[in-house]
């Protein structure tokens, strides 16, 4: 199903899905938009935690907790944004068999999937290759040909049949209510999807490049570390929570000109991380990470 966006996908599926007063479960940390597409379509936002012990792995219990009776969605973000990481086979599994019990969807935001930071991807978890709940799979030009003002999304939809008709079936009338594709977009994209793959080849070479270039910068360092991740555009910088995230992220810009964004913007559980992005150019972007070393091993 095509949309304007993917932040229009979300919107469409939260009509879909859910009745006003209805719940999701959205990640944290993550997207601080989530809050605000829930409550424009009158939906409660309800949170549940990543954690990281070497890798990012769901809450089992905290979600449990957070599931309520009038839950109809849980969203994952995959890779994840800012952290990179990737959703875990075991708690690809996990979800879809909460999904498929307690009659709710499993939607993936998979915007960065084309984007891993390491040669070889991960592989598909098998509960979504054949999932036994709704699943919709959301992407669009904005991030895989590096064309957000042209405004195309998609969501791919999976499950069991029956489920998939019917909801192909009510989201077909939602798309002509609401805001509707272009058609020279709709006309357009096969020839942007094809044109866009050497800028898509341009940006992952980047990416991964500037990922590692801040790997090796901060390898040996005191003044912080890097936590892994498996694709996207940003990388996570864990540093001494000695002070606040706002002073160092401050210092930064106002001392050294170099833009990053602190943890709590993300809601990650407690200080300290600075999220950088990995898209400057090669030559800013050791600038700017050399400056964050020396302003922290300053502090």
């Amino acid at each position: 199903m095509l949309t304007a966006s993917t932040s229009e996908a979300y919107s469409l599926l939260f009509k879909l899905l859910c009745d006003p007063g209805g719940a999701v479960l959205t990640p944290v940390p993550s997207y601080p938009l989530f809050e605000h597409l829930a409550r424009l379509d009158g939906v409660e936002q309800r949170t549940y935690p990543l954690e990281f012990h070497g890798d990012w792995t769901i809450d089992l219990s905290a979600l449990d907790e957070s599931w309520i009776a009038g839950t109809r969605a849980v969203l994952a973000v995959t890779p994840n944004n800012p952290t990179g990481s990737m959703l875990h086979p075991s708690d690809a599994d996990e979800l879809s068999g909460r999904c498929a019990l307690r009659d709710a969807a499993l939607i993936l935001d998979e915007v960065f999937c084309e984007y891993p930071l390491e040669s070889v991807a991960a592989a598909e978890p098998a509960a979504l290759v054949t999932p036994d709940c709704l699943v919709f799979r959301l992407g669009g030009l904005s991030k895989t040909v590096g064309l957000p003002q042209v405004k195309l999304g998609w969501i791919a939809i999976a499950g069991p049949d029956g489920l998939v008709a019917e909801a192909l079936d009510r989201l077909e009338l939602i798309c002509d209510t609401y805001l509707s594709v272009s058609t020279p977009v709709q006309v357009a994209a096969r020839s942007l999807l094809d044109r866009g793959a050497a800028v898509h080849a341009q940006i992952l070479a980047r990416v991964r490049g500037n990922y590692a270039a801040l790997r090796e910068r901060f390898a040996d360092s005191s003044a912080g570390s890097v936590l892994p991740a498996a694709a996207g555009w940003s990388a996570v910088l864990r540093i001494p929570a000695t002070r606040p995230e706002d002073a160092v992220v401050l210092e930064l810009l106002e001392r050294d000109g170099v833009v990053v964004h602190p943890g709590y913007f993300f809601d990650f559980p407690h200080e300290a991380f600075l999220v950088v992005s990995l898209l400057p150019e090669p030559d800013v972007f050791a600038r700017g990470v050399q400056l964050i070393q020396e302003r922290l091993d300053a502090a």
